[in-house]
């Protein structure tokens, strides 16, 4: 974080002014994704520009006594005193939503920006400035993986704090697990692959949810070491397969890694070290990813698929991505969001949507994999479709890769 000694010093009188009086603060971080964009788009000199318009727009949208701080390229510290209740703190975001309705001014274009905040109280929520501020963007994560624009923090949500010097530690020494969610081939009723997913267990923390350690992993440098590792831990267990048995294997990426130099290169020497096919590999995205970062995305995508490795777009139906997205990018299937998919026996109009979608993947050569098939009748329904595939934990809730592979190998088992 930039500014962080005037911004902890502001935080610390804060903390002295309650010792004396009692009085509450909230300190709330915000974020504002476009401004980096302009700067890409239209220049340094402009995206300043609108960086200080941004600036003045939190000030002016609060009162005289709070403060704002600069604190990177597109995020502020706010420190909010006299603050009764997480209610009062909630009003202040609201009014900093507001103040982004309409697009910056002052710069050469108008630009529509959305501003995602997260807010800590005190005492309630930390006693220093350190784990205030570290649980305001705590906060933030949050709202931004609930998809909303503002969050308190709440000690109960899934949410923990992960300390950075364990978790790199775990990965160097290899204590993270692989394991394997199946993928069936609904039509043939047979597995045809897995997705690699990775298990952590923190000694502070015990097991840790990959919601709470991946996104924390994406906001450091941890993200490339995670993703490499990943990758080699996967290959390593698919290798002791022979390639016979036909079977695909999905690696997650974000979208910070695909932006990384070297990382198609880092990718396809894996496959070799290892001996294994590239066509036995597919690269999972989400849909945001296309949309954050879209020349980038195409280019590495498309340099994957030159390789062989396969492209699939997850979370497919309830992101952000359209049909002229995927006229560009170079994927080869398509990933449903499991939200669509519960909700398919009980709503007809969403079973239409996921028929339309199937439908429209097949005539764009698109193959078609379904997430959260949780019964039977689930599993027909979309047989009867003609979608490709699924997964789910009907179908085989995510194991140990090694007893996976041991298991596979023994004998292929049915739902």
């Amino acid at each position: 974080m930039l500014n962080r000694e005037s911004i902890f010093g502001a935080i610390a009188e804060r903390v002295l002014a309650h010792a004396a009086t009692g009085e509450r603060f909230a300190v709330l971080i915000l974020r504002v994704p476009g401004l980096r964009e302009i700067s890409l788009r239209f220049g340094y000199e402009q995206g300043e520009q609108a960086e200080a318009t941004a600036h003045e727009l939190i000030r002016q949208s609060l009162r005289p006594v709070d403060q704002v701080f600069r604190a990177g390229d597109d995020s502020f510290v706010v420190l909010l005193p006299a603050m009764l209740n997480h209610n009062h703190a909630l009003l202040a975001g609201t009014r900093l939503i507001q103040a982004f309705e309409q697009p910056l001014r002052g710069t050469t274009s108008p630009w529509l920006v959305r501003p995602i905040m997260g807010i800590a109280l005190h005492p309630e929520h930390g006693p220093s400035p350190d784990r205030l501020c570290r649980r305001a963007g705590m906060a933030l994560d949050e709202a931004q993986r609930r998809g909303e624009l503002c969050a308190v923090y709440q000690p109960h949500d899934t949410q923990v704090e992960i300390f950075y010097e364990e978790l790199r530690e775990a990965l160097d020494a290899n204590r993270l697990q692989v394991f394997f969610q199946p993928i069936w081939d609904l039509q043939a009723n047979r597995i045809a692959g897995a997705e690699s997913l990775a298990r952590w267990s923190s000694q502070h923390h015990g097991e840790v949810s990959p919601a709470n350690f991946v996104p924390f992993s994406e906001q450091s440098d941890l993200i490339s070491v995670l993703t490499r590792w990943s990758v080699n831990a996967t290959l390593r267990h698919v290798a002791s397969l022979p390639a016979s048995r036909g079977l695909s294997f999905s690696i997650n990426f974000s979208p910070r890694v695909l932006s990384r130099p070297g990382m198609v290169e880092q990718l396809i020497g894996a496959l070799e070290i290892w001996g294994v096919a590239p066509t036995s590999v597919v690269v999972e995205i989400t849909e945001t990813t296309l949309v954050n970062d879209l020349e980038v995305s195409v280019q590495v995508l498309r340099r994957l698929r030159d390789h062989g490795i396969r492209i699939a777009i997850d979370d497919f139906g309830t992101g952000y991505a359209s049909i002229a997205y995927l006229r560009q990018f170079p994927a080869t299937e398509l990933k449903l969001d499991q939200s669509l998919i519960c909700a398919m026996q009980n709503e007809p109009h969403t079973a239409k949507l996921v028929r339309a979608i199937v439908n429209m993947a097949h005539h764009m050569d698109l193959t078609t994999i379904a997430e959260g098939i949780e019964n039977r009748a689930t599993q027909d329904m979309l047989a009867d479709m003609g979608c490709d595939f699924g997964q789910g934990f009907y179908l085989g809730r995510p194991e140990p890769a090694a007893d996976f592979i041991a298991r596979f190998t023994a004998a292929e088992p049915t739902p």
